[in-house]
């Protein structure tokens, strides 16, 4: 059975097992007759020309674990950031680990998706914020919406700053022949409240997985978010990761992405703009090798005057990995003084690797400051020679140049422990120790 026909088959047994109110029942139903009517993205979309699922939706993947799977602390210690305390949401194959987790409701709420969705203390704000920013026209975002049930429910309320980051990790043990997980986050950040969220899927296992994750993200007037997806993944696992944005005035909404591992990833993120002097920050690195495929998708979507919005994206690409950026900045007539940015920068370490890049400006106000612009090379052969020339070895000033290149991204990062475990990753990935405090 295809994957399409197995899904569809698997939701009405999904819905008699979870416990929802009516009005998600509708959001359910509606969500996977878009799902039917659509299926997944091909090639032939403009959006998805250069992303094929094809070769992965081959694998028959379990949609539900056959098992109750538990690691211990000790065999994942070294993807947290152990060197700070932080809350945690952990979830184990699609599922929820109490051991492994932190949580809290003193001040804020940091807790489970279905939580929220079943039980009536949040019902306030889950029918005020769920599902009203993710798209309902794209195929993946509505299969992730007719299967929503676990994952991250964070709830910052007006003038609270949390004391500690908060990370949402997704873990996949292998103990399925094939995996698909669709996580779906929900996070509310009040009028100004402040809130550093850091995000990682690890698969510990050589076997297909594939995750669908959506996260909704809604920052009221004033408020602060900076948030980190870090992406190391092994060369089994499969990421399609939809963020949506919704902005309100005099906020600022960071999101750095770090995409270092996985078959293939498909970041798909979009900024909404509902609020004057607002700022939007999108970095993203990316350094990947063998045939690994990484695609960033972009949108932010000025509606409203006076707001700035800023895209960084560093590529670094090697033997037959592929790169895509597509990215679009859209300004409505009203958002007029609008200030948009987007660059995207990539270095071809081999002949075999690809970079498809088209960022995109569509304009229709007349008084905007907005650029955007693309550079595809290869790494400076006179700067490289320098280097050379005064004792550096060719490996160690071929890591330095491209440090240096990834650099303006890495300084945006403001949680300093996080800072340098990114810091040694680019390293390891580079092949060098770096031999000084970054």
């Amino acid at each position: 059975m295809e994957l399409k026909e197995k899904l569809l088959a698997s939701f009405m047994a999904f819905e008699e097992q979870v416990d929802v109110h009516s009005e998600l029942h509708d959001v359910r139903t509606a969500a996977i007759e878009n799902f039917e009517n659509k299926g997944f993205p091909s090639k032939k979309e403009e959006a998805w020309k250069y992303t094929s699922l094809n070769a992965i939706l081959k694998n028959d993947f379990t949609v539900f674990p056959k098992h109750e799977n538990s690691i211990e602390f000790n065999q994942v210690r070294r993807y947290f950031l152990h060197e700070v305390d932080t809350y945690k949401l952990v979830f184990i194959d699609g599922v929820f680990s109490s051991h492994l987790s932190a949580t809290t409701h003193e001040g804020i709420d940091v807790c489970l998706m279905s939580s929220a969705l079943n039980k009536p203390k949040y019902k306030m704000v889950i029918d005020k914020y769920f599902n009203q920013i993710a798209s309902k026209d794209e195929s993946l975002t509505s299969l992730n919406t007719a299967f929503a049930n676990e994952g991250a429910y964070i709830n910052i309320p007006k003038s609270k700053v949390s004391e500690k980051p908060i990370e949402i990790m997704y873990f996949s043990t292998g103990n399925e022949a094939a995996l698909l997980v669709q996580p779906r986050n929900l996070i509310v950040v009040g009028e100004n409240a402040h809130v550093q969220i850091i995000e990682r899927h690890q698969s510990l296992t050589e076997n297909p997985v594939l995750t669908n994750s959506v996260t909704e993200i809604f920052a009221q007037k004033s408020a602060i978010i900076d948030y980190y997806k870090i992406q190391n993944d092994t060369l089994e696992a499969n990421l399609i990761d939809n963020t949506y944005v919704s902005q309100q005035q005099e906020s600022h909404v960071s999101v750095h992405t770090f995409s270092f591992g996985g078959n293939l990833t498909r970041n798909n993120l979009n900024f909404y703009h509902f609020g004057e002097r607002l700022t939007s920050t999108l970095n993203g690195i990316t350094i990947i090798g063998e045939k690994q495929h990484v695609d960033h998708y972009t949108l932010v979507k000025h509606t409203t005057p006076n707001c700035e919005s800023f895209q960084d994206y560093k590529g670094i690409y090697s033997d037959r990995s592929t790169g895509v950026f597509n990215g679009k900045v859209y300004v409505e007539k009203e958002a007029q003084k609008t200030n948009a940015f987007q660059k995207s920068n990539n270095i071809l370490l081999s002949d075999k690797a690809t970079i498809n890049a088209k960022p995109q400006l569509e304009i229709f106000a007349d008084d905007v400051k907005c650029s955007h612009g693309c550079t595809v090379g290869q790494l400076d052969e006179t700067a490289l020679f320098y280097m050379q020339q005064r004792g550096i070895p060719k490996k160690e000033a071929k890591a330095l140049l491209m440090y240096a290149f990834s650099n303006a991204v890495i300084e945006n990062i403001k949680i300093p422990e996080l800072k340098q475990r990114i810091t040694k990753i680019i390293a390891t990935k580079l092949g060098v120790k770096m031999g000084f405090d970054l």
